[in-house]
C-alpha cells in the first residue's frame, strides 16, 4: 500500500496500547480495503488484539428502509466473512462518536476510513474531540484510487483539469489486493444488534418505511462481484452503446460503490484483466476506466472541496447562474408539482418510465437520469425549486443517492463540470435534452418495455 494513503490525525506516544480498533464506515468490505489492511498490519506488528467495528446509526438524513436493507445485507455478509477469517468483528448501534469512544481504552490505536461528505466528516470530528490526547488516530483514504487531497488541493473545474493529474498518479496508487493474515487472538465480540431478521430490525428504526427494498438489487460484496463478472462476460463488449437506455449494458455497480461494498480499484483491475485476456478492446477499457476512475474521483473532489455541495447557491459556475437568472421568467408550457412528478403523471412517457424505474428498482439508466433531471428544470416554477425536487427524489429512491457521484450528477444538470451551450428558452445556456433527441438516437420503445417488465 502506498503510505500516502495514511494520514495521522493524532499521535499518542505511549506504546502500552491494549488493541487496534478499526471503525469501518465508508469501506464496507474486506477486499481492497486499505484501512483494514493497515489495521491488521499494526495489530501484527505490535502483537495486539484487532477489533473491527461497524456502527449502525439509528437514522440518517434521507435514508429509508430501502437504503438500510441494502446496507445491512452487506454487513450481514461481512459478519460471516470476518468469522471465517478469525478477525474479531462486532456491530454497534447509536451515534458513532459515543459508541466508538466507549470501546476505546486510553492508548488504543484507532484506524478509520476517510469521509468526504458533510455528515460523516462531522461524526469523525465529534469523535476526535472525545478522544483528544487519548488515542492515536489514523485515517486511511481507501474509497478512491488516488487520495482526494493528493489528486488535487482545490475544487477542479472539470474532467479535463483533473484527468491529467489522476492519470499521472495512477501507477503510484495502483495497489494490489493483499489482505494480511491476522496473527492475533480471535475473541468473540458481542454485537449490540442481531441481524438474523433484517426486516424485524429495520422496522424498529425511526426512518421512512414507505420506500421498500427492491428485488432487483441485493446488497453485499458477493453480489457486487457477481455483477462485475457478469458485466465483463456479457455486457462490456457492448459498453460503447451504454447511452442507449433500452440496451441495459451498464454494470449497475453504483449502489455497491456507494456503500463501499466493492472498490473502484477492484473494478479497474478486473477490466484490465479482461482487456489483457482479449475479452474487451482498448476503446471499451478506456470508456470504463474514464467513468470508474476520472469521473468518479472528480465527483469526490467536488464534494470534498465544496462543503455546500447540496445547496443550490453553491453548486455551479457564474455563467450558469447568470443564464438561469436571465431565463427565470420564461414561459413554461408545463408546470408540475413534486407530487405529480413523483407519481409519474406527466405528459411525457419517457420521463414517467424513468421515474417508475427509479421507484421500482432504486436505479435508473444514466442517460435517462440526465433527461429526467432536465425535464424537472423545464417543468418547475424556478431553478431552485427544480434542484430541490431533483435532490429530494434522487436521495429518496436511488440506492446510490446521497453519494458524491449523485450530488455531482445533479449539479451537472445545472452546468457544473459542463460548458455553455446554444441558448434556448428556459434552459438558457444549460445543456438541453428533449424527447425527439431520445427517439432519434435510441429505441425508446425498448426502454419503456423494460420498465414495464420490472413493474410486474
Amino acid at each position: 500500500m502506498n503510505t500516502n494513503r495514511i494520514k495521522v490525525i493524532q499521535e499518542v506516544t505511549n506504546h502500552n496500547q491494549h488493541k487496534i480498533l478499526y471503525w469501518m464506515q465508508s469501506a464496507q468490505r474486506i477486499h481492497y480495503n486499505h484501512a483494514l489492511n493497515h489495521a491488521i498490519e499494526l495489530a501484527n506488528k505490535h502483537k495486539k488484539e484487532l477489533h473491527v467495528m461497524f456502527n449502525i446509526i439509528p437514522s440518517y438524513k434521507d435514508a429509508n428502509r430501502r437504503h438500510y436493507m441494502f446496507m445491512l445485507e452487506g454487513i450481514k455478509e461481512l459478519e460471516r466473512t470476518f468469522l471465517e477469517l478469525k478477525i474479531p468483528f462486532k456491530v454497534t448501534f447509536g451515534l458513532p462518536d459515543e459508541n466508538i469512544s466507549k470501546h476505546l481504552n486510553d492508548d488504543d490505536i484507532l484506524i478509520l476510513d476517510k469521509a468526504y461528505l458533510k455528515q460523516p466528516r462531522q461524526w469523525r470530528n465529534a469523535l476526535y474531540q472525545r478522544i483528544k490526547g487519548k488515542n492515536t488516530i489514523i485515517e486511511i483514504d481507501t474509497e478512491l484510487i488516488v487520495p482526494v487531497e493528493i489528486a488535487s488541493s482545490k475544487m477542479e473545474y472539470g474532467a479535463y483539469t483533473i484527468r491529467p493529474k489522476l492519470h499521472k498518479l495512477f501507477d503510484d496508487f495502483n495497489d494490489d489486493d493483499t489482505l494480511p493474515i491476522y496473527q492475533g487472538p480471535y475473541i468473540q465480540l458481542d454485537s449490540e444488534v442481531e441481524l438474523m431478521d433484517l426486516n424485524a430490525f429495520i422496522e424498529m428504526l425511526p426512518i421512512d418505511q414507505s420506500v421498500y427494498e427492491t428485488s432487483l438489487f441485493k446488497g453485499g460484496y458477493g453480489e457486487a462481484v457477481q455483477r462485475l463478472q457478469s458485466f465483463i462476460q456479457f455486457k462490456a463488449k457492448d459498453y460503447l452503446e451504454r447511452n442507449a437506455p433500452g440496451e441495459q449494458v451498464t454494470s449497475t455497480l453504483s449502489p455497491y460503490l456507494h456503500f463501499g461494498q466493492i472498490s473502484s480499484l477492484e473494478i479497474v483491475h478486473a477490466i484490465q484483466h479482461a482487456k489483457d485476456e482479449g475479452m474487451i478492446n482498448q476503446e471499451t477499457f478506456d470508456g470504463i476506466f474514464e467513468q470508474v476512475f476520472v469521473r468518479r474521483e472528480l465527483a469526490f473532489n467536488f464534494v470534498y472541496y465544496n462543503q455546500n455541495y447540496d445547496q443550490f447557491d453553491y453548486i455551479t459556475e457564474p455563467w450558469a447562474y447568470k443564464t438561469m437568472q436571465e431565463h427565470q421568467d420564461d414561459f413554461r408550457p408545463f408546470i408540475y408539482s413534486k407530487e405529480t412528478l413523483e407519481s409519474s403523471q406527466t405528459h411525457d412517457p419517457y420521463f414517467n418510465a424513468a421515474m417508475d424505474e427509479m421507484k421500482v428498482s432504486g436505479y435508473m439508466h444514466n442517460y435517462m437520469r440526465m433527461y429526467w433531471a432536465k425535464k424537472i428544470i423545464e417543468w418547475s416554477n424556478s431553478y431552485q425549486e427544480a434542484y430541490e425536487t431533483t435532490l429530494y427524489l434522487n436521495n429518496k429512491y436511488f440506492l446510490d443517492g446521497r453519494d458524491p457521484n449523485s450530488y455531482t450528477s445533479v449539479a451537472w444538470n445545472y452546468g457544473r463540470h459542463d460548458r455553455a451551450w446554444n441558448e434556448r428558452t428556459i434552459l438558457g445556456k444549460l445543456r438541453y435534452m428533449n424527447d425527439k433527441g431520445l427517439e432519434r438516437k435510441f429505441d425508446m420503445k425498448k426502454y419503456i418495455n423494460y420498465v414495464e417488465s420490472i413493474k410486474k
